[in-house]
């Protein structure tokens, strides 16, 4: 398990050098890039606000009814995963004020960026 503090989580997020709505996680079940484009367009809320309290917490499949992960499935469908369940399959927290709080895994910068391009090209077609 990875413990961060509120400083490290924000300047990893920062890293990615990608917009805010495009700041991305990956589900520790299916390893499903996801950002807030991706909760926004699976209309989980209309705005970055609605939808950062899902972000990096619970698998973009919660909103596009993906069922649960099928081991082997690749990733990209998303799943029903969430960390506010009873398994804690997560490797990531961040602390803040002394609580320790899960969080799915920051991806890389490159793989942000990336699936920002991903989300990009998707709304121009």
């Amino acid at each position: 398990m990875r413990t961060i503090t509120v400083e490290q989580f924000l300047t990893e997020l920062a890293a990615q050098n990608v917009p805010d709505e495009h700041l991305a996680f990956r589900c520790p079940m299916c390893g499903t890039v996801q950002s807030a484009a991706d909760f926004i367009k699976a209309n989980a809320g209309k705005d970055l606000d609605e939808v950062d309290k899902w972000l990096g917490f619970s698998c973009i499949g919660r909103f596009t009814d993906a069922g649960p992960h099928k081991k082997g499935t690749p990733p990209g469908k998303g799943c029903d995963w969430t960390l506010g369940g009873l398994f804690k399959i997560h490797e990531l927290q961040v602390e803040h004020e002394g609580e320790l709080h899960p969080r799915f895994e920051i991806c890389t910068p490159e793989e942000a960026q990336e699936h920002m391009k991903q989300n990009t090209a998707d709304q121009a077609a």
